[in-house]
């Protein structure tokens, strides 16, 4: 009885700590019946998209070629046989701040939404979409998510299912001084989807800086985190984006899919997928053109790593804190 409470009494303080349920707490701590250790893993086939940034949304022509670029890779896709299909941040038009600003080209200003050729995106989106459908592929790709004036758009990640719906979208939360100042509207939630038994975590922009978001979708319980970003700052990547992805699959133990521009890859940052170890499992081709890569994910048997440090977490240490009331002599060094 005293361990049962304790094992409870250790849930709880989980729950009070992550404001998770019970029941999710639980999760956590609950462990395979005897003879169980390798439960059947739930199995995903990923493909991971690199493509080219295109920048001016004035430019019709530009929008409906990401279009064809993204329509393309998608058949690619299901020809491969992946059931996901995930793409860069603004992979139909990432606009860039001079383009945009009512002071540029020459200063950063406010950003002028009328430049955006809305109606030429809206018929984009909805022959990917229709694609998705024909296609029984799931797909995850970043646009600009036009909100009721004077609101200015988010800049987000859209979750098309299979059937050519869109079931859920992500607005990037941690925006640069240049987006939240002049651009975009900020997302405010994390957002979770599930395909085949496995679970997603969408993030997006600069927000590989910031390991307490990707933290949060290790205590939602994801088995993967699709990261889609255009590059930090337009420069060309020197890497640090990837590497800090590495480091964040390394450390939460999930699998991360890493969406960037062609154009980085010939520096040394294709977009590829990092495993739960934090190794780089597949990576597309650097030579600056759209391409994509294929993993088959799995949620793993039994992720000993992550099992650890949830229970480091949990509370387990708090019984053996102690309070040594001895006082050292002042002239000793210990």
């Amino acid at each position: 009885m005293t361990a049962n409470k304790n094992f409870k009494r250790r849930v709880r303080a989980r729950a009070a700590k992550t404001g998770q349920s019970y029941t999710t707490a639980l999760r956590h701590f609950r462990q395979a019946p005897a003879g169980d250790l390798m439960a059947e893993p739930k199995q995903l086939r990923l493909a991971v998209a690199q493509t080219i940034l295109r920048e001016d949304p004035r430019d019709s022509a530009g929008l409906r070629d990401s279009g064809r670029d993204i329509r393309r890779l998608m058949r690619e896709a299901h020809e491969a046989g992946a059931a996901l299909v995930h793409f860069p941040e603004g992979v139909t038009c990432s606009p860039h701040k001079r383009v945009m600003s009512v002071e540029g080209p020459d200063k950063v200003g406010p950003a002028d939404w009328n430049r955006f050729e809305w109606n030429v995106l809206r018929q984009e989106l909805a022959a990917i979409a229709e694609a998705a459908r024909e296609l029984r592929l799931w797909t995850v790709l970043g646009s600009v998510h036009r909100l009721t004036p004077p609101h200015r758009p988010h800049n987000s990640l859209y979750v098309i299912s299979d059937r050519g719906e869109v079931v859920t979208r992500y607005d990037e939360r941690m925006l640069s001084n240049t987006k939240v100042t002049h651009m975009y509207t900020p997302g405010s939630a994390p957002v979770t989807f599930g395909i085949d038994g496995l679970r997603f975590g969408l993030l997006l922009g600069m927000e590989v800086h910031f390991p307490e978001l990707f933290i949060e979708y290790e205590r939602l319980d994801v088995d993967c985190v699709l990261f889609s970003t255009a590059g930090p700052g337009r420069q060309t990547d020197d890497g640090s984006f990837a590497t800090q992805a590495q480091a964040h699959a390394a450390t939460n133990s999930y699998w991360v899919s890493y969406a960037g521009p062609a154009q980085d890859a010939v520096s040394g940052a294709p977009s590829g997928v990092i495993s739960p170890a934090g190794r780089w499992v597949a990576r597309c081709i650097e030579d600056g053109k759209p391409s994509m890569t294929i993993v088959d994910l799995d949620s793993g048997p039994r992720n000993f790593a992550r099992l650890c440090r949830r229970t480091a977490r949990s509370g387990v240490y708090d019984p053996h804190f102690v309070q040594d009331d001895h006082r050292s002599d002042d002239r000793r060094v210990f």
